[in-house]
């Protein structure tokens, strides 16, 4: 099957800290990818590599079989690569239509001059913003919270209009950083099938980084290991879940007991 994301040989460096160390990565399109180590391992950093907040020391990063490495992170965005963060990002201040309608105008195309003089192709485009904004929070049922400010949501409902903010921008690859954070046992199951849905509706790829091992395991088709920068194990969950040295790195033991 096709990879739609190749990470090879990448290196970061920090004046003397390797945060990352010739880790190599491969997402097939289509899949559940679960990125898992310990604290520090360099989760995030990759993520930020990937997404062009940081660029790599040496090696590729390819998306779609094109090097993306050096790309601003509008450019990255703008290609099909959408992202959520540990700490949820929103505009907090901004109704919760609002805060998906920012993605959705970085798609428009009406020049400056159409919006001042409020010319009809803007008007259109405006329209369709809010049109397909409000469609899009549907389905997340956010759509009764429209005019709601995003800060007054409770948790889960802020963790549901981040990733609908993410796939407003219509990516093909959809980087979530620790979705579960916060969430308790049940809560991470109902976001298991939420995310399980995510990827059929919106036919899109999905790389986590995550710490709750259920979600990881019940979730992605493949699973990266990261320890100290550097890829160690990379298989499907039931191959990571016997693999000695990730229990010895990472797990410690059974699933259950990092549940």
């Amino acid at each position: 099957m096709s990879a739609l994301l190749e990470i090879e040989n990448v290196t970061k460096r920090f004046g003397g800290l390797c945060a990352i160390s010739a880790c190599n990565v491969r997402v097939t399109a289509g899949h559940a990818h679960g990125i898992i180590g310990p604290n520090g391992a360099g989760k995030t950093t990759l993520f930020n590599l990937i997404t062009g907040i940081y660029q790599p020391t040496e090696g590729a990063i390819r998306f779609r079989g094109e090097s993306i490495a050096g790309l601003r992170p509008s450019r990255i965005a703008n290609i099909g690569i959408g992202r959520t963060f540990q700490n949820i990002r929103l505009c907090k201040q901004l109704t919760v239509l609002d805060n998906v309608r920012i993605a959705f105008d970085s798609q428009l195309h009406y020049a400056p001059i159409e919006a001042l003089f409020r010319l009809p192709r803007s008007g259109r485009d405006e329209q369709r913003s809010i049109d397909e904004s409000l469609a899009l929070l549907g389905p997340f049922g956010l759509l009764g919270h429209a005019h709601d400010i995003a800060g007054d949501l409770p948790y889960g409902s802020q963790r549901r209009l981040e990733i609908a903010r993410a796939l407003a921008l219509k990516p093909e690859l959809l980087l979530l950083d620790e979705p579960a954070a916060g969430m308790n046992t049940g809560e991470t199951a109902a976001l298991t099938e939420f995310l399980r849905w995510v990827r059929a509706e919106f036919k899109v790829t999905l790389v986590l980084i995550e710490h709750h091992m259920h979600l990881v395991m019940n979730l992605c088709d493949r699973i990266t290991v990261l320890d100290f920068g550097q890829t160690i194990a990379d298989g499907t969950p039931e191959e990571i879940r016997a693999n000695p040295r990730v229990i010895d790195a990472y797990l410690g033991g059974s699933e259950d007991e990092q549940a």
